[in-house]
């Protein structure tokens, strides 16, 4: 099965400091044929203006992944945490059983522009923490490379995010080439476009639009100028 979801068929809400683009149901969006996909729960696209940004607020058991597509965003958080992640960098949250935090722009006049994206965990009350890593920009240039990973191991031994799922998110930037991937039919993956625009066969993705795939043995597309793509490995 692959299915097509069209940005303009995404929530919408823009509160002057903030807009933003919700692929899944949240806030006020609600579309029950839209609450997640696998344990992806979110992939919100934010753009918030320069000094301004998300106030002191909580979360738990939830892992939270943000990919800065622009602009930088300052963290602080109620372990003491904090920092500016910027483009090339991703930071992963693991709320588990709780933690408070806040997310400012403070550019005098550049807009952060960000996913946020949150992962079901497999098991709830895990100690709470965050870490900033650095994107390997080879890694993701011209191909899809891994940059958050449920295998411990793994993530410590290629230095990338660990989350609390048996998920991967891979990230990649791509120009004129056609793309490859074997899949597993047990299981689902989600191809979103962050920027530019790609070919799925003769359907055409840009900017927002996203592939939802279930039990799927192979995924091919060819990007014919310049793409930005997240792909998520997930569990059925």
């Amino acid at each position: 099965m692959f299915q097509i979801r069209k940005s303009s068929e995404r929530g919408y809400a823009n509160h002057g400091w903030l807009e933003s683009y919700h692929s899944f149901s949240f806030s006020s969006y609600y579309d029950p044929k839209h609450m997640g996909f696998g344990p992806l729960r979110v992939i919100n696209e934010d753009i918030v203006q320069p000094q301004t940004g998300f106030g002191t607020h909580g979360h738990r058991d939830m892992e939270i992944i943000t990919y800065m597509l622009g602009g930088e965003l300052s963290h602080r958080d109620s372990l003491g945490g904090g920092s500016a992640i910027k483009p090339n960098q991703i930071q992963r949250m693991s709320a588990g059983t709780g933690i408070r935090h806040s997310e400012m722009n403070a550019h005098k006049t550049d807009a952060a522009h960000l996913l946020q994206i949150w992962i079901e965990p497999a098991v709830n009350g895990v100690e709470p923490g965050y870490k900033d890593h650095d994107l390997d920009v080879e890694s993701i240039t011209g191909q899809l490379g891994l940059v958050v990973t449920g295998d411990k191991a793994e993530a410590e031994a290629k230095k990338i995010a660990f989350i609390h799922q048996d998920a991967k998110m891979y990230a990649g930037r791509l120009s004129n080439q056609s793309v490859h991937r074997e899949l597993d039919p047990a299981r689902k993956g989600y191809l979103h476009v962050a920027k530019g625009s790609l070919s799925v066969g003769n359907v055409l993705l840009q900017t927002g639009d996203a592939l939802l795939i279930a039990g799927e043995r192979e995924l091919n597309f060819d990007v014919s100028e310049q793409a930005e793509v997240l792909f998520f490995d997930l569990p059925a």
